[in-house]
């Protein structure tokens, strides 16, 4: 089947990019139509995938949000590097602070600073933390109760054998 391609004129009122945009990109190569470009030809329309335009819209979300286009540019560049643009981009998790733009890994806990050459930063997943304080807090009072329930059966078999060496 083939994939849909959207003309420039689609593509800018899905992005919420403009015309201007659109060109510059393409012709920087920060993100260009992939089902087909103009190559330099007046008059041969660009159309863009579906693919794209979720590309375009990250970079003008990035944008707005207070990122630098070269800084943009350089992470883009650097997700390409990686080979993480070959992966469905829906699954590829940017994080910015307004400075910089990290990649958060496949594996969970991992966060690449994607203007440093993918320089590992740490990240503390909270989430997970707590949810593995709150199994090993189940563990401890299950093995707390079997503890204690063994010390009673103890306590019972001696207070049993006293009674019977007693009498």
């Amino acid at each position: 089947m083939e994939e849909r391609g959207f003309t420039a004129e689609q593509a800018s009122r899905l992005s919420n990019c403009t015309h201007h945009q659109l060109r510059y990109w393409d012709r920087v190569a920060l993100v260009s139509p992939s089902i087909q470009g103009t190559g330099g030809r007046p008059g041969v329309r660009r159309l863009y995938s579906f693919r794209d335009l979720v590309a375009l819209r990250v970079v003008r979300s990035l944008l707005d949000n207070g990122m630098s286009l070269q800084r943009v540019r350089r992470a883009w560049d650097y997700l390409r590097r990686e080979g993480r643009m070959e992966e469905h981009l829906s699954d590829v998790k940017l994080v910015t602070d307004g400075h910089t733009i990290f990649h958060v890994g496949s594996d969970e806990g991992e966060l690449m600073d994607a203007l440093r050459q993918g320089q590992l930063a740490f990240f503390v997943a909270i989430d997970e933390i707590a949810r593995e304080v709150e199994e090993d807090v189940t563990h401890f009072e299950y093995d707390r109760d079997s503890f204690l329930t063994m010390l009673r059966r103890v306590e019972d078999d001696v207070v049993e054998e006293l009674e019977d060496t007693g009498s």
